[in-house]
Order: structure tokens, then C-alpha cells, then sequence
């Protein structure tokens, strides 16, 4: 071959890179947390919502994860901006939203690290061009790529409790592009929730079983543009450790994302998400010898789709300007069963969101970047409902409740400032504003958990989001970092589970929660050790009047004034271990601050040693001191717990 032509064969070649547009260099003004796929393959657990526990601040409305949480429970947020188990951050995989239609709650378990590639977790509300939803913070997840993978990638392991864990990955390079297919599953006895102390005859451990596939596939378009598609399943059968309080998820999710890198870069995408859910619910007597049940919500539907484009003009290597909009459309409904009374129950409605947005970064000068970014979104809630009938007859039992239609506009904008006074040090500061709809899952649905009972609202407002704050990175070496944030946030309207009665709380808008504290994150490698500590102290206030009048100056439900994580990793020859030290502190299961859940302190470990052609065998423990980790605490003293200690032995394959 002539030099000529392959240097002609050179130019031609298309990279394809699996990723959006990227970041700009305005994002450096923000409070950012990076997670890498080595510390990803690291966990002791295997699951992505402990793994975000890395960044101080990260928490679920329960303390479980998703192999022993109801699913109902599992939503996400920052920043002390908890209360309630509905999502208050923004998460996205591939810049996809991830957060259920119906109920905005989080399926952990679909997220399964072995795909992952990187993680980004960015404190501090208000998104600009990601979106509407980052009320606390920002949670972006990115498909792992073949080079991170490899040709084939597979574990599986065993544990305690008779649990297993398998997951396998395959990279394929296609001619422009490449693809990905990925499936796991787990499955467990599970652990009986209800501590060793209070339980009763009725009490059992509570099983899982979650199966999961994937596929991706990126090709080449063109010389500068990309497809990117995305589809995955999770089927996940869990029960909640008394006879009668099975649940089950069915969610599957598609996406396609074009990305155009030319002079005019720019990027538009669309998604479907379908979920089916069903639940079961019981409280058990006193003693604990028998179980009633209260509740089968045997079906809800639930659909979500929407689109996005952004367009990023030639306007030199200073300035960098994004464009676009976006649309989402969620619908749903809950079928249900109140078995007390025999009365077959649904209720539901949809929402509609139309956005459109600007984002600006300057580059002022090397030492100097500005961002501003302001998003225009227009809502509606409308078709809202709640009937009842007989399911004998099937005949309304009482008179149906269709709600009024709804809408407004919300204007929301943010910005910030990084300046390097010294190539190592970078200060920053930000103001943002956000916004975030009640879920129908808020406005429509009561239920209950035990023997309390939370009572649906379809008067709900929208929550708002004021906050800012500053800090600085440092980068003395190349691996070592460390960042310091200071904040305040204000969120108004907040949809918090007020007690109205004995045994009884009905979701309402408060007037606000005042969160401000401190976050500190560093890093640093040294030869083969690599250290990371990140650490928050929130001080989180109720403001309350009216019917909330009681819980003003209460902290919020579920939010602890104190969160850590250590960790330490050695790695050699294929050589490694790492253990991570958790703390979270105590905090209140209840909006009237009555019921205390105990501060704790976890230990995890893993030990990796190769053994020859591309196998590595494992060792993992997770909360390897069995401490108690106080999941949740009802009215009658009643304590649920979050994974004792559970222990693993797995073998990894990666070929190379």
C-alpha cells in the first residue's frame, strides 16, 4: 500500500465515541464528584446506589438498598433536601431520564454497574439544558465503552444467605461502531427485615429475584455524525418479609440519541419508558403471630416518553452557547384492591412538560470562566382521577373524583464563576433556581406501610428550589484533589408527608426547608494505593405554618445531619483489595421528629487475586461488623433493619 493512500485511508477514519456533546468549560464552576469505572468494579455490593454513596450527600429515602427496599422507597436526592421517597434529583443514563413515570421513584436495579463506564454526580440544583427535576443535584450515568469492557466480561458469585450474582458483558466491533450486550441476575433468601428482638412467628426473610439484559449499539453516520440506541429490561420480584407483601417491577426503556460533531455541533434524542408494578401490603398484630392484609394494588401502568435537542453555534474557542428544548409526556394509574373494605380502587392522571433553554460559557481569559444558563418549561396535570368499585359487581361504591386540569409556567436560571488564581486551585461559587412537579403517584394515591397511612393530594403545587454556594479545588499532583463546598438552598412548597391524625400523615406542601452545611471530597494515588474521603454536614430545617405549623424548626424526615465515606485501594499485577468505611448519622423517620433512627457505621472489603487466563477469583464482604442499620421505625416501636453483614466468593473472567 502506497503512503499516499493510507495516509488518504487515515484521514477517513470515523471515531465513534458513544458519548454526548460533553461538558463545557462552564460545568468547572460547580460542585462536581467523579466516579471511574475502577472504583465501579470495586464495590463489595455490586449496586449502583451504593455506589453513589462515594459523594457525601447521596441518599435514599430508605436506607435499604434495592434487594430488601420497597421499591415505592427508592428515590433520590441531595443536600438534606429529603422528606418524602419521591426522586429531588435528576438522573440520567446516556442523558436519557431514568426516573419512573408514576411514582418517581428510581429502578436501582436496572442500573447495573457492569455497563456503566462513569458516573458524575453534580451537586446543587438547576440543570439549564439537562432538563426539569434538579431540585438537589444532577446524577448522570454513562454506558460503559468495548475498551473499558473488553471482547467478553462475566462474574458470577455466591454469598450469603444462598444469594447469587451473575452478570456477563459482551463488546462487539461492528464495521463504523460497535455494540454491547449485557444481562445479569440476582437472586437471595434475603434477610428478615424486622430485628431479631421483635420478631414473631410470621416474620420471614424477604426474597428477591431481579433479571436484567441490555443491549446498546453505536455506528457512524457519516464523517461527523453518530447514532447511539439503548434499550434495556428488568424484571424484579422482591418481598418485604411478611406473608402477603410481595411486589414486582416490570420496567423496559428505549432510547436514541444522535450527536452531530461538526462545525455546528449538536445532539437530539428520544426515549420510551413502560413500567408495570403490582404490590402487596399487610400489617401484622401485636404479638406478631397473625397478618392482615390491607391492600393489593395489582396493577399500575405507567408510560413516560419525550424528546430533546440542543444546537451549540461556531463561536470560537471563548464561547460556547447551547440551544435547544425539550418535551416529556407522563401517564399512569394505580389498580388496586383495599381489602379491608372490598372496595377495588384506581386513580391516576397525566402531566405534560415543553421546555426550551440557553446556556452560556466564557471563557474571559485562562484564569476566568463565567456560565449563565435559564430554562422557560410549561406544565399541565390533567385527566386526574379517583374511583371505586365493587369488585363483584363493578359498580361504583361511591361517586368518582375527576380532578380539575391544571398548568403553569416556570422560569428557572443558573450561574456560576471559576476563577484559577494558580494553575492548582480553582475557587468557585453558583446560584441556581429549579423546579420539579408532583408525581401522580403524590397527587393520587394514598397508601400504607404497617399500620400508618399516608393520604394522597391532588391539590399539590410544584416544589421550587433556590440555592447557592462556593468552594475550590485543588490539584497540587497529577491524582491528588481535593474540593471544599459550602451551601444553602431553599426549597419551597416541599411535598413532605404531614401527620394529620393518630396513625395517619397526608402528603402537603410545606412552606419550605432550609438546608445549608459543608461538603468535603478528596482523592489522592501513590504508586499502587489510591485513597478517597468524602464527607457532608447538613443542617436541615423545616419552615411550617397552617396545618404544617407543628413541624416548623423540625428536620426532615429521613435526613441525617452527618454522611461519610473512606476509602482505600491497593492494586498490583492484577493484585487487589480495597476496603470502604461508611458512616450516616442519625436522623428522624418521622415529620413530628419522635422516632430516632440510630447513627452507623459500615465496613466493606474486597480482595481480587488473578489465578490465570483472564480469571480473577474475589472475596467481598459487605458490612463486614454486621452493624444495625436502622431501615425504618414505625408508630408502635416496631424497627425494620437495611443488609446485615453478607459475604461473597466470585469469579470474574475478562478477556482481553
Amino acid at each position: 500500500m502506497s503512503a499516499t493512500l493510507a495516509a488518504l485511508l487515515a484521514a477517513q477514519e470515523i471515531v465513534v465515541t458513544g458519548q454526548g456533546l460533553g461538558a463545557t468549560k462552564g460545568d468547572a464552576a460547580f460542585d462536581v464528584v467523579s466516579i471511574d469505572r475502577n472504583r465501579i468494579e470495586t464495590s463489595a455490593s455490586g449496586r449502583m446506589e451504593d455506589i453513589l454513596r462515594d459523594a457525601a450527600g447521596f441518599q435514599q429515602f430508605r436506607r435499604s438498598d434495592s434487594r430488601s427496599a420497597h421499591p415505592t422507597s427508592q428515590g433520590a436526592t441531595l443536600r438534606g433536601l429529603g422528606g418524602n421517597a419521591s426522586t429531588r434529583a435528576l438522573v440520567l443514563l446516556d442523558g436519557v431520564p431514568m426516573v419512573d413515570p408514576f411514582g418517581g421513584w428510581i429502578g436501582w436495579a436496572a442500573l447495573d454497574p457492569a455497563r456503566i463506564g462513569h458516573i458524575r454526580v453534580t451537586r446543587g440544583g438547576g440543570t439549564g439544558a439537562s432538563g426539569p427535576g434538579a431540585l438537589a443535584g444532577t446524577i448522570e450515568l454513562t454506558s460503559a465503552r468495548p475498551d473499558q469492557i473488553g471482547p467478553v466480561s462475566a462474574s458470577i458469585a455466591y454469598g450469603s444467605r444462598d444469594s447469587i450474582d451473575a452478570d456477563a458483558t459482551v463488546g462487539l466491533k461492528l464495521a463504523g461502531g460497535y455494540a454491547i450486550l449485557s444481562a445479569g441476575h440476582a437472586q437471595g433468601d434475603g434477610f428478615i427485615p424486622i430485628i431479631e428482638q421483635q420478631r414473631g412467628i410470621v416474620d420471614r426473610a424477604a426474597r428477591y429475584r431481579q433479571s436484567r439484559a441490555s443491549a446498546r449499539a453505536v455506528m457512524s453516520l457519516g464523517e461527523t455524525t453518530e447514532l447511539q440506541a439503548n434499550g434495556s429490561v428488568l424484571v424484579d420480584r422482591r418481598d418485604r418479609g411478611l406473608p402477603g407483601t410481595g411486589n414486582g417491577n416490570l420496567a423496559v426503556d428505549s432510547s436514541l440519541r444522535l450527536v452531530g460533531r461538526g462545525d455546528w455541533a449538536w445532539e437530539a434524542a428520544s426515549w420510551l419508558q413502560l413500567r408495570e408494578f403490582s404490590s402487596g401490603f399487610a400489617a401484622a398484630n401485636a404479638v406478631r403471630t397473625t397478618v392482615n392484609r390491607s391492600l393489593d394494588q395489582y396493577r399500575v401502568p405507567a408510560t413516560g416518553y419525550g424528546g430533546r435537542f440542543e444546537i451549540r453555534p461556531p463561536l470560537g474557542d471563548q464561547l460556547t452557547l447551547r440551544l435547544g428544548g425539550d418535551a416529556r409526556r407522563v401517564t399512569g394509574r394505580t389498580q388496586e384492591t383495599v381489602l379491608a373494605t372490598g372496595v377495588d380502587r384506581r386513580a391516576g392522571g397525566r402531566q405534560d412538560v415543553l421546555g426550551a433553554f440557553a446556556d452560556a460559557s466564557f471563557e474571559a481569559d485562562p484564569k476566568l470562566v463565567l456560565t449563565a444558563s435559564g430554562r422557560f418549561d410549561h406544565w399541565s396535570i390533567d385527566h386526574g382521577y379517583i374511583s371505586e368499585f365493587s369488585p363483584v359487581t363493578g359498580l361504583p361504591t361511591a361517586n368518582g373524583r375527576p380532578f380539575a386540569d391544571r398548568s403553569g409556567d416556570e422560569t428557572t436560571a443558573r450561574g456560576g464563576i471559576a476563577w484559577s488564581p494558580l494553575g492548582a486551585l480553582t475557587v468557585r461559587g453558583a446560584a441556581y433556581t429549579g423546579w420539579r412537579l408532583p408525581t401522580l403517584n403524590e397527587l393520587y394515591r394514598p397508601f400504607r406501610a404497617g399500620n400508618d397511612s399516608t393520604q394522597a393530594n391532588a391539590a399539590l403545587q410544584p416544589e421550587r428550589v433556590k440555592g447557592i454556594d462556593g468552594g475550590f479545588d485543588f490539584h497540587p499532583l497529577p491524582g491528588w484533589r481535593m474540593g471544599v463546598t459550602v451551601f444553602e438552598n431553599r426549597l419551597e412548597d416541599a411535598i413532605a408527608n404531614v401527620t394529620v391524625a393518630a396513625n395517619t400523615r397526608q402528603r402537603q406542601n410545606l412552606d419550605a426547608i432550609r438546608s445549608r452545611g459543608i461538603e468535603l471530597d478528596a482523592e489522592a494515588s501513590w504508586r499502587e494505593w489510591h485513597g478517597m474521603i468524602s464527607w457532608s454536614h447538613t443542617s436541615a430545617k423545616v419552615r411550617g405554618k397552617g396545618a404544617a405549623l407543628a413541624l416548623d424548626g423540625m428536620r426532615p424526615a429521613q435526613t441525617p445531619r452527618d454522611q461519610g465515606s473512606a476509602t482505600l485501594e491497593w492494586r498490583r499485577a492484577g493484585f487487589r483489595a480495597a476496603t470502604t468505611v461508611r458512616y450516616v448519622g442519625k436522623q428522624f423517620e418521622d415529620d413530628l421528629n419522635r422516632l430516632t433512627l440510630d447513627d452507623a457505621v459500615t465496613v466493606d472489603a474486597v480482595i481480587g487475586v488473578p489465578i490465570g487466563r483472564g480469571f480473577t477469583a474475589e472475596l467481598r464482604a459487605e458490612n463486614l461488623g454486621n452493624a444495625r442499620i436502622e431501615a425504618t421505625r414505625s408508630t408502635d416501636g416496631l424497627i425494620e433493619r437495611a443488609t446485615p453483614r453478607t459475604l461473597w466468593f466470585a469469579l470474574r473472567y475478562a478477556a482481553r
